[in-house]
């Protein structure tokens, strides 16, 4: 298992290795109708669009919504390969409601078939060759899916990043689960809220408790991201602050996922800290200034993290 603290040294790493996305797969029900959603796939997208080899791990039902997943990703050009289709529960279904200000409240719906994620085959198969492991809270809900992560983790190479996205909505937001996953990884990724949550502080205190949180994990690089006020990075103990830039937001949906899939391109890219964090900033911003989680015609400039003209 890829278990130490310190990552590995991203300029050696293969731009032809991929990243595994272990999580859910689902349906975004939104006011404006439905859409493709669930983090890992997200970030899966966002990598590929980014010109990273990606990989889903994740389950759908067999049904026309799962089939509608797989058809989604094979527009992207992202392979479904690890992907399983589930016998018996459901393609998973969250609920959006989106307020005045674009920000979404979600309802997510138990016992669907991403809580039950088989690894067989091309997901355990690509394990030793990967980059890195991206994977969120939320799938940690079910026992089948805490052991097939520990089985993944296991499976990495020595030099896999290892990357942790929070993801604390009620009642799925169990602190002392959240602790339990964060310990070994490279990468710690969570918003100023959870932060506060977890370290103790308060939300605005975007320094203070990455140290904290850096401090109780063992992370090497902590990520802080603040919505409209941007990101901050604490990595290997130095601190970086990237604002946010004002933009016109249409929804928030998919927004994080963006962020989180530039950030970890940028860091395996071996490009500097505060560049992976800008360009990580810009495309997040990108994304929520736009409908859906993974818009098209995004300009160049949202994988640069610089501004036209």
């Amino acid at each position: 298992m890829n278990s130490s603290s310190t990552p590995p040294t991203p300029s050696m790493i293969d731009p032809a290795r991929p990243v595994l996305c272990f999580g859910e797969m689902l349906w975004d029900d939104l006011p404006s109708g439905r859409r493709p959603g669930g983090a890992p796939m997200n970030v899966a997208i966002h990598l590929h669009r980014l010109g990273r080899p990606s990989l889903p791990a994740s389950a759908v039902g067999d049904d026309p919504d799962g089939r509608g997943l797989l058809g989604f990703l094979s527009t992207h050009g992202v392979p479904a390969a690890a992907v399983a289709i589930h016998p018996r529960l459901p393609t998973g279904l969250v609920r959006a409601r989106i307020d005045a200000r674009g920000n979404a409240a979600y309802t997510i719906e138990p016992d669907a078939a991403w809580d039950e994620i088989s690894i067989e085959g091309a997901a355990l198969a690509a394990a030793p060759r990967a980059a890195a492991l991206v994977f969120g809270s939320l799938a940690q809900r079910s026992p089948a899916n805490r052991a097939a992560l520990q089985r993944l983790r296991a499976a990495l190479p020595a030099d896999a990043l290892l990357v942790f996205d929070t993801n604390l909505r009620p009642p799925h937001d169990d602190l002392i689960l959240v602790r339990t996953l964060a310990r070994g990884v490279h990468l710690l990724k969570v918003n100023h809220e959870e932060a506060a949550r977890l370290a103790g502080g308060p939300a605005e205190a975007l320094e203070a408790n990455a140290r904290a949180l850096a401090a109780a994990t063992g992370a090497p690089i902590l990520c802080l991201t603040a919505g409209p006020d941007g990101a901050g990075l604490l990595h290997h103990g130095i601190w970086h602050r990237e604002p946010g830039r004002p933009i016109q937001v249409a929804d928030t949906v998919g927004a994080g996922d963006a962020f989180l899939a530039a950030l970890t391109h940028g860091l395996l890219a071996g490009l500097p800290p505060a560049e992976s964090l800008a360009r990580a900033c810009r495309l997040g911003e990108e994304v929520a200034s736009r409908p859906g989680a993974v818009p098209e015609n995004l300009p160049p400039s949202a994988a640069t993290g610089t501004v036209p003209p």
